[in-house]
């Protein structure tokens, strides 16, 4: 099996003429793909969408207790480490890893780790997608430094007054016979 190094167009659409702001991540991909011939595969894991703000990591860790794992969030990576001190029993057949570990996981800034749990040899981290007000969407409205606004509404007003004295006087008037009532 050989190591083959993917290259990778970070911007194979022209992305960059219109996206103000995203060099942190076009990096983050690109460290990334340096970084996949060196993931190792234990332990095994499973990334789950829950729905769109939440996930929840599940790490295989038999053998680990909460004294022997550690978890950090430092950067926007969450590192997941494990050691096992116990000594080296006399196996027969060993199938179960117990093997030292670091797993890295690059989270976007609007996630945040809610909690962890060891649950029977499973461990579960708890994420949520949080976006702060001030990054949400907003309606801007346009101002009306010169007034204009103010004076349509004024006309608008007045043409709906004259308009309604125009109807009234021709309510009084009699079309057929040229007179007023």
């Amino acid at each position: 099996m050989t190591n083959r190094r993917i290259n990778l167009d970070l911007d194979p659409f022209g992305l960059s003429k219109n996206s103000i702001g995203f060099d942190s991540i076009f990096e983050r991909l690109q460290a990334a793909t340096e970084a996949l011939p060196k993931i190792p595969a234990y332990p095994p894991y499973n990334i789950r969408k829950l729905n769109d703000e939440h996930y929840v990591i599940e790490m295989a860790v038999a053998g680990f207790g909460k004294q022997n794992l550690d978890i950090e969030l430092k950067d926007d990576t969450l590192t997941i480490t494990g050691k096992n001190d116990e000594a080296e029993k006399d196996y027969i057949y060993q199938g179960i890893a117990n093997r030292a570990f670091t797993r890295h996981f690059t989270l976007a800034d609007s996630v945040v780790v809610k909690n962890a749990e060891l649950v029977n040899g499973l461990l579960k981290i708890v994420l949520e997608r949080y976006i702060p007000e001030e990054k949400k969407a907003k309606k801007i409205d346009i101002m009306d430094p010169f007034g204009v606004r103010e004076a349509t509404q004024q006309f608008l007003t007045e043409s709906a007054k004259v308009g309604k004295a125009w109807v009234d006087e021709m309510n009084k008037f009699d079309v057929t016979q040229g007179l007023t009532k």
